[in-house]
Protein backbone atom coordinates (compact mmCIF):
# COMPACT_ATOMS: atom_id res chain seq x y z
CA UNK A 1 0.00 0.00 0.00
CA UNK A 2 1.39 3.42 -0.97
CA UNK A 3 1.48 6.50 1.19
CA UNK A 4 -1.67 7.85 -0.43
CA UNK A 5 -3.64 4.68 0.32
CA UNK A 6 -2.43 4.80 3.90
CA UNK A 7 -3.58 8.41 4.24
CA UNK A 8 -7.05 7.44 2.99
CA UNK A 9 -7.32 4.58 5.48
CA UNK A 10 -6.19 6.84 8.32
CA UNK A 11 -8.90 9.38 7.42
CA UNK A 12 -11.54 6.62 7.29
CA UNK A 13 -10.38 5.17 10.63
CA UNK A 14 -10.90 8.57 12.23
CA UNK A 15 -14.70 8.12 11.90
CA UNK A 16 -15.12 5.64 14.81
CA UNK A 17 -12.60 7.65 16.86
CA UNK A 18 -14.65 10.82 16.31
CA UNK A 19 -17.80 8.89 17.21
CA UNK A 20 -16.24 7.87 20.53
CA UNK A 21 -15.11 11.44 21.25
CA UNK A 22 -18.52 12.85 20.31
CA UNK A 23 -20.57 10.46 22.43
CA UNK A 24 -18.19 10.68 25.41
CA UNK A 25 -18.60 14.45 25.66
CA UNK A 26 -14.85 15.10 25.85
CA UNK A 27 -15.05 17.95 23.33
CA UNK A 28 -16.80 21.17 24.29
CA UNK A 29 -20.28 21.13 22.64
CA UNK A 30 -19.75 24.61 21.17
CA UNK A 31 -16.44 23.59 19.54
CA UNK A 32 -18.11 20.44 18.22
CA UNK A 33 -20.93 22.55 16.77
CA UNK A 34 -18.46 24.86 15.00
CA UNK A 35 -16.59 21.84 13.60
CA UNK A 36 -19.86 20.48 12.20
CA UNK A 37 -20.61 23.85 10.57
CA UNK A 38 -17.11 23.79 9.07
CA UNK A 39 -17.77 20.34 7.58
CA UNK A 40 -21.14 21.33 6.13
CA UNK A 41 -19.63 24.48 4.63
CA UNK A 42 -16.78 22.46 3.10
CA UNK A 43 -19.36 20.28 1.32
CA UNK A 44 -21.17 23.39 0.04
CA UNK A 45 -17.96 25.11 -1.05
CA UNK A 46 -16.33 22.17 -2.80
CA UNK A 47 -19.59 21.48 -4.66
CA UNK A 48 -20.04 25.09 -5.85
CA UNK A 49 -16.35 25.26 -6.79
CA UNK A 50 -17.05 22.47 -9.24
CA UNK A 51 -19.27 24.84 -11.24
CA UNK A 52 -17.81 28.28 -10.55
CA UNK A 53 -14.16 27.25 -10.30
CA UNK A 54 -13.46 24.19 -12.41
CA UNK A 55 -16.12 24.79 -15.07
CA UNK A 56 -15.82 28.58 -15.16
CA UNK A 57 -19.58 29.22 -15.07
CA UNK A 58 -21.29 31.43 -12.49
CA UNK A 59 -24.06 29.93 -10.35
CA UNK A 60 -25.66 32.05 -7.61
CA UNK A 61 -28.47 29.76 -6.45
CA UNK A 62 -26.69 27.12 -4.40
CA UNK A 63 -28.91 27.77 -1.38
CA UNK A 64 -31.93 26.56 -3.38
CA UNK A 65 -30.46 23.07 -3.77
CA UNK A 66 -29.48 23.12 -0.11
CA UNK A 67 -33.11 23.97 0.75
CA UNK A 68 -34.45 21.11 -1.37
CA UNK A 69 -32.17 18.63 0.39
CA UNK A 70 -33.00 20.07 3.82
CA UNK A 71 -36.78 19.97 3.36
CA UNK A 72 -36.80 16.56 1.62
CA UNK A 73 -34.77 14.86 4.35
CA UNK A 74 -36.76 16.62 7.10
CA UNK A 75 -40.12 15.54 5.66
CA UNK A 76 -38.86 11.95 5.46
CA UNK A 77 -37.69 11.80 9.08
CA UNK A 78 -40.70 13.69 10.53
CA UNK A 79 -43.69 12.66 8.41
CA UNK A 80 -42.75 9.46 6.57
CA UNK A 81 -40.41 7.29 8.62
CA UNK A 82 -41.21 6.01 12.11
CA UNK A 83 -39.06 7.77 14.69
CA UNK A 84 -37.37 4.49 15.61
CA UNK A 85 -36.17 4.07 12.01
CA UNK A 86 -35.04 7.65 11.39
CA UNK A 87 -31.67 7.34 13.14
CA UNK A 88 -30.83 4.00 11.49
CA UNK A 89 -31.78 5.26 8.02
CA UNK A 90 -30.31 8.74 8.40
CA UNK A 91 -27.52 8.24 5.82
CA UNK A 92 -30.12 7.03 3.30
CA UNK A 93 -32.40 9.97 4.13
CA UNK A 94 -29.56 12.46 3.53
CA UNK A 95 -28.68 10.70 0.27
CA UNK A 96 -32.32 10.90 -0.90
CA UNK A 97 -32.33 14.63 -0.14
CA UNK A 98 -29.22 14.94 -2.29
CA UNK A 99 -30.80 12.96 -5.13
CA UNK A 100 -33.93 15.14 -5.15
CA UNK A 101 -31.69 18.22 -5.27
CA UNK A 102 -29.74 16.59 -8.13
CA UNK A 103 -33.02 16.04 -10.02
CA UNK A 104 -33.84 19.73 -9.57
CA UNK A 105 -30.31 20.53 -10.76
CA UNK A 106 -30.90 18.50 -13.92
CA UNK A 107 -34.16 20.36 -14.56
CA UNK A 108 -32.24 23.65 -14.38
CA UNK A 109 -29.07 22.51 -16.17
CA UNK A 110 -30.56 20.85 -19.26
CA UNK A 111 -32.28 23.97 -20.65
CA UNK A 112 -29.73 26.45 -19.22
CA UNK A 113 -26.72 24.92 -20.97
CA UNK A 114 -28.33 25.16 -24.38
CA UNK A 115 -27.00 28.72 -24.34
CA UNK A 116 -23.71 30.32 -23.34
CA UNK A 117 -22.76 33.38 -21.37
CA UNK A 118 -24.25 34.69 -18.14
CA UNK A 119 -27.62 32.96 -18.47
CA UNK A 120 -26.79 30.42 -15.76
CA UNK A 121 -26.36 33.21 -13.18
CA UNK A 122 -29.76 34.67 -14.11
CA UNK A 123 -31.49 31.28 -14.09
CA UNK A 124 -30.02 30.13 -10.78
CA UNK A 125 -30.81 33.48 -9.13
CA UNK A 126 -34.42 33.18 -10.29
CA UNK A 127 -34.53 29.54 -9.18
CA UNK A 128 -33.34 30.50 -5.68
CA UNK A 129 -36.14 33.07 -5.43
CA UNK A 130 -38.73 30.61 -6.77
CA UNK A 131 -37.78 27.91 -4.26
CA UNK A 132 -37.89 30.38 -1.35
CA UNK A 133 -41.31 31.70 -2.45
CA UNK A 134 -42.67 28.19 -2.99
CA UNK A 135 -41.59 27.06 0.48
CA UNK A 136 -43.20 30.14 2.03
CA UNK A 137 -46.52 29.27 0.37
CA UNK A 138 -46.75 25.55 1.19
CA UNK A 139 -48.58 25.45 4.51
CA UNK A 140 -48.13 21.68 4.89
CA UNK A 141 -44.44 22.23 5.61
CA UNK A 142 -44.88 25.29 7.79
CA UNK A 143 -44.85 28.00 5.14
CA UNK A 144 -42.99 31.12 6.31
CA UNK A 145 -43.11 29.84 9.94
CA UNK A 146 -40.68 27.06 9.08
CA UNK A 147 -40.52 23.31 9.61
CA UNK A 148 -39.47 21.61 12.83
CA UNK A 149 -39.68 18.32 14.70
CA UNK A 150 -36.50 16.75 13.31
CA UNK A 151 -34.38 14.77 15.75
CA UNK A 152 -30.77 15.87 16.12
CA UNK A 153 -29.37 13.12 13.91
CA UNK A 154 -26.42 15.10 12.57
CA UNK A 155 -23.29 14.57 14.64
CA UNK A 156 -19.56 15.04 14.17
CA UNK A 157 -18.82 11.54 12.76
CA UNK A 158 -21.62 11.83 10.15
CA UNK A 159 -20.52 15.32 9.08
CA UNK A 160 -16.91 14.15 8.83
CA UNK A 161 -17.91 11.06 6.83
CA UNK A 162 -20.04 13.04 4.35
CA UNK A 163 -17.29 15.65 4.02
CA UNK A 164 -14.82 12.89 3.10
CA UNK A 165 -17.30 11.54 0.55
CA UNK A 166 -17.84 15.00 -1.00
CA UNK A 167 -14.12 15.74 -1.26
CA UNK A 168 -13.37 12.25 -2.61
CA UNK A 169 -16.16 12.39 -5.22
CA UNK A 170 -15.25 15.88 -6.48
CA UNK A 171 -11.53 15.08 -6.56
CA UNK A 172 -12.11 11.88 -8.56
CA UNK A 173 -14.62 13.56 -10.88
CA UNK A 174 -12.16 16.37 -11.70
CA UNK A 175 -9.48 13.87 -12.68
CA UNK A 176 -11.86 11.70 -14.73
CA UNK A 177 -12.40 12.13 -18.48
CA UNK A 178 -15.56 14.17 -17.85
CA UNK A 179 -13.75 16.29 -15.27
CA UNK A 180 -10.93 17.08 -17.68
CA UNK A 181 -13.61 18.06 -20.17
CA UNK A 182 -15.10 20.41 -17.56
CA UNK A 183 -11.70 22.07 -16.99
CA UNK A 184 -11.16 22.42 -20.74
CA UNK A 185 -14.51 24.24 -21.00
CA UNK A 186 -13.25 26.80 -18.51
CA UNK A 187 -10.15 27.42 -20.62
CA UNK A 188 -11.88 27.57 -24.03
CA UNK A 189 -15.29 26.06 -24.70
CA UNK A 190 -15.05 26.42 -28.49
CA UNK A 191 -11.68 24.67 -28.61
CA UNK A 192 -13.04 21.91 -26.33
CA UNK A 193 -15.94 21.28 -28.70
CA UNK A 194 -13.54 21.19 -31.66
CA UNK A 195 -11.52 18.37 -30.05
CA UNK A 196 -14.68 16.26 -29.52
CA UNK A 197 -15.49 17.18 -25.92
CA UNK A 198 -19.24 16.86 -25.34
CA UNK A 199 -19.37 20.23 -23.60
CA UNK A 200 -23.09 20.17 -22.82
CA UNK A 201 -22.95 16.71 -21.21
CA UNK A 202 -19.91 17.69 -19.14
CA UNK A 203 -21.66 20.85 -17.96
CA UNK A 204 -24.86 19.03 -17.01
CA UNK A 205 -22.99 16.28 -15.13
CA UNK A 206 -20.91 18.81 -13.16
CA UNK A 207 -23.95 20.91 -12.29
CA UNK A 208 -26.04 17.91 -11.22
CA UNK A 209 -23.20 16.59 -9.03
CA UNK A 210 -22.85 20.05 -7.49
CA UNK A 211 -26.59 20.19 -6.73
CA UNK A 212 -26.51 16.67 -5.23
CA UNK A 213 -23.78 17.59 -2.75
CA UNK A 214 -25.57 20.83 -1.85
CA UNK A 215 -28.67 18.76 -1.06
CA UNK A 216 -26.59 16.48 1.18
CA UNK A 217 -25.28 19.55 3.04
CA UNK A 218 -28.87 20.76 3.42
CA UNK A 219 -29.95 17.46 4.99
CA UNK A 220 -27.09 17.61 7.50
CA UNK A 221 -27.86 21.27 8.24
CA UNK A 222 -31.55 20.60 8.92
CA UNK A 223 -30.89 17.75 11.33
CA UNK A 224 -28.26 19.79 13.15
CA UNK A 225 -30.44 22.87 13.77
CA UNK A 226 -33.68 20.82 14.10
CA UNK A 227 -35.51 23.76 12.54
CA UNK A 228 -35.50 25.26 9.05
CA UNK A 229 -37.43 28.02 7.36
CA UNK A 230 -37.32 29.63 3.90
CA UNK A 231 -35.32 32.59 5.24
CA UNK A 232 -32.43 30.18 5.91
CA UNK A 233 -31.98 29.70 2.16
CA UNK A 234 -32.07 33.17 0.64
CA UNK A 235 -29.62 34.73 -1.80
CA UNK A 236 -27.58 35.76 1.28
CA UNK A 237 -26.83 32.08 1.95
CA UNK A 238 -25.78 31.57 -1.68
CA UNK A 239 -23.55 34.64 -1.36
CA UNK A 240 -21.88 33.16 1.75
CA UNK A 241 -20.96 30.05 -0.23
CA UNK A 242 -19.63 32.22 -3.08
CA UNK A 243 -17.47 34.12 -0.60
CA UNK A 244 -16.01 30.85 0.72
CA UNK A 245 -15.26 29.66 -2.83
CA UNK A 246 -13.42 32.83 -3.84
CA UNK A 247 -11.70 33.20 -0.47
CA UNK A 248 -10.12 29.75 -0.73
CA UNK A 249 -9.51 30.04 -4.46
CA UNK A 250 -11.34 28.75 -7.51
CA UNK A 251 -10.39 25.47 -9.14
CA UNK A 252 -8.92 23.95 -5.99
CA UNK A 253 -10.30 21.33 -3.60
CA UNK A 254 -7.79 22.37 -0.95
CA UNK A 255 -8.82 25.97 -1.53
CA UNK A 256 -12.46 25.02 -0.84
CA UNK A 257 -11.46 23.36 2.43
CA UNK A 258 -9.39 26.37 3.51
CA UNK A 259 -12.00 28.93 2.41
CA UNK A 260 -14.87 27.21 4.23
CA UNK A 261 -12.81 26.61 7.38
CA UNK A 262 -11.39 30.15 7.60
CA UNK A 263 -14.69 31.89 6.85
CA UNK A 264 -16.70 29.79 9.33
CA UNK A 265 -14.19 30.14 12.16
CA UNK A 266 -13.69 33.85 11.42
CA UNK A 267 -17.42 34.57 11.74
CA UNK A 268 -17.47 32.75 15.07
CA UNK A 269 -14.45 34.70 16.35
CA UNK A 270 -16.18 37.93 15.32
CA UNK A 271 -19.46 36.97 17.01
CA UNK A 272 -18.80 39.30 20.03
CA UNK A 273 -18.97 42.23 17.58
CA UNK A 274 -22.63 41.44 16.83
CA UNK A 275 -23.87 42.71 13.47
CA UNK A 276 -20.50 44.40 12.91
CA UNK A 277 -19.00 41.01 12.10
CA UNK A 278 -20.85 41.22 8.78
CA UNK A 279 -18.85 44.42 8.14
CA UNK A 280 -15.46 43.33 9.46
CA UNK A 281 -15.51 39.91 7.73
CA UNK A 282 -16.28 41.26 4.22
CA UNK A 283 -13.71 44.04 4.67
CA UNK A 284 -11.05 41.42 5.39
CA UNK A 285 -12.20 39.52 2.29
CA UNK A 286 -11.98 42.69 0.16
CA UNK A 287 -8.44 43.24 1.42
CA UNK A 288 -7.52 39.68 0.44
CA UNK A 289 -9.06 40.12 -3.01
CA UNK A 290 -7.03 43.30 -3.57
CA UNK A 291 -3.70 41.75 -2.63
CA UNK A 292 -4.44 38.18 -3.79
CA UNK A 293 -7.33 38.24 -6.26
CA UNK A 294 -7.12 34.52 -7.07
CA UNK A 295 -7.76 33.59 -3.44
CA UNK A 296 -5.55 31.53 -1.17
CA UNK A 297 -5.16 28.53 -3.53
CA UNK A 298 -6.50 29.91 -6.81
CA UNK A 299 -6.00 27.35 -9.62
CA UNK A 300 -3.42 25.49 -7.48
CA UNK A 301 -3.88 22.18 -5.74
CA UNK A 302 -2.30 20.38 -2.83
CA UNK A 303 -0.49 17.21 -3.92
CA UNK A 304 -2.86 15.09 -1.77
CA UNK A 305 -5.66 15.89 -4.22
CA UNK A 306 -3.65 15.23 -7.39
CA UNK A 307 -3.28 11.87 -9.15
CA UNK A 308 -0.09 10.07 -8.13
CA UNK A 309 1.71 10.74 -11.44
CA UNK A 310 0.82 14.45 -11.30
CA UNK A 311 1.85 14.66 -7.63
CA UNK A 312 5.25 13.15 -8.47
CA UNK A 313 5.68 15.67 -11.28
CA UNK A 314 4.87 18.52 -8.91
CA UNK A 315 7.39 17.13 -6.43
CA UNK A 316 10.09 17.00 -9.12
CA UNK A 317 9.31 20.60 -10.15
CA UNK A 318 9.48 21.76 -6.53
CA UNK A 319 12.84 20.01 -6.06
CA UNK A 320 14.23 21.54 -9.23
CA UNK A 321 13.06 25.01 -8.21
CA UNK A 322 14.72 24.59 -4.79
Amino acid sequence: MGKRGMHVWIMICLIPILAGISYSGIVNPYIELVLMYVGINIILTVSLNLVNGYMGEFSVGHAAFMAIGAYTSSILTVKVLPSAWAAALFPLVVAIGGLVAALAGAVIAIPSFKTRGDYLAIVTLAFNMIIKSALENIDAIGGPRGFLGMAKLTNLPWVYAWTLVAVFVVRNFIHSNYGRGVVSIREDEVASALVSVDTRRCKVLAFVLSALLAGVAGGLFAHLLQFINPRSFTILKSTEVLVMVYLGGTGSVMGSILGASIFTVLLELLRPFGVWRWVIGPLMLITLMIFKPTGIMGLREHRWFLPEDAAKTEGVKAGAAA
